[in-house]
């Protein structure tokens, strides 16, 4: 979907493109892909790096344009994996603007008008929009990294009594998100210190603006660090939970063996073809029950003295 404002970041809407206007693209069809290409004149290559899942972030010069590419976070119900990160592109030109994500986002909802009226609502040259898109993407990252930590104490609570491997596959799932986080965060930030020693940025960069962009995305690649560290000493303690677990229900189901057995030897003992000195009793039957369950009675109290069970 491709929509275009009259200012960066801004909130009025306009039908066609005009002079340092914005356009904001987000999961773009196959005509709007030809149409960046011959109406805006997006260079092919450029935008096939942009969609391209896997796109490294970087900045680029030309003589008639700029490109910033960042990792940003985004929702992703694929493979059981709750976020992911994809790359956003920033496509700068004398005469507009343009933003490229394949996938709908938090840092640019393509819905919503004006992401940063009520936070920035002047945003008066490109440099200083890129580093409040990195600022963006910084606390959208610690939003995700909470709700991560928040998945994370539901699946504890449920591997302290698990003997299977469903919850550790789910941890492993959270564990592959805060990877994708601290691998992105860490281009960004390279990316981020490029732009700020760049001698071919002309326009003022707001020094404010770009601390609190670089410190947010400090506090998020600690914070994942850290959720990275804790999970994966995590899931070896669990690990040894659940063989824990596993080998506390092999040992109960050996003592109900064990107790079933008892009733099971004596009853195939005088159950043979020979003299028993019970075959012509009429309360042999009910002697030997008497008996099975007074021995395995005996057995269950010899094995809980034995903490066995």
């Amino acid at each position: 979907m491709i929509r275009i404002f009259k200012t960066f970041g801004g909130y009025i809407e306009i039908p066609r493109l005009a002079n340092g206007c914005w356009i904001n693209v987000n999961q773009p069809s196959t005509e709007e892909i030809q149409k960046l290409s011959l109406e805006f004149r997006l260079p092919d290559d450029i935008i096939k790096d942009i969609l391209d899942i896997d796109e490294r972030p970087r900045i680029e010069f030309d003589d008639k344009w700029l490109l910033v590419i960042l990792r940003i976070p985004v929702e992703n119900s694929n493979n059981g994996i709750p976020f992911q990160t994809v790359p956003l592109g920033v496509f700068i030109t004398e005469n507009y603007t343009l933003t490229l994500c394949v996938q709908d986002n938090d840092i640019l909802p393509i819905e919503q008008l004006s992401p940063f009226r009520e936070q920035y609502p002047q945003i008066t040259d490109n440099i200083n929009f890129i580093l409040r898109l990195f600022l963006r993407s910084g606390n959208t990252y610690l939003k995700y990294l909470k709700q991560i930590n928040q998945l994370t104490g539901l699946i504890e609570q449920d591997l302290e009594k698990s003997i299977k491997n469903r919850e550790l596959n789910k941890l492993l799932k959270m564990e592959k998100c805060l990877v994708y986080f601290i691998t992105s965060i860490k281009a960004n930030e390279i990316v981020l210190a490029k732009l700020r020693n760049s001698k071919r940025v002309t326009s003022e960069i707001n020094e404010e603006l770009l601390e609190d962009a670089i410190i947010e995305n400090k506090q998020a690649l600690e914070m994942a660090q850290i959720y990275s560290d804790i999970q994966s000493g995590m899931m070896d303690a669990f690990a040894s939970v659940i063989s824990n677990n596993l080998n506390v229900v092999m040992k109960q189901l050996t003592v109900i063996s064990i107790v079933l057995m008892i009733p099971t030897l004596i009853s195939s003992l005088f159950g043979m073809n020979v003299p028993n000195f019970f075959e012509d009793s009429k309360t042999g039957f009910l002697v030997i029950c008497i008996f099975s369950l007074a021995m395995s009675a005996l057995g269950v109290l010899w094995l809980r003295n034995k903490q066995w069970h």
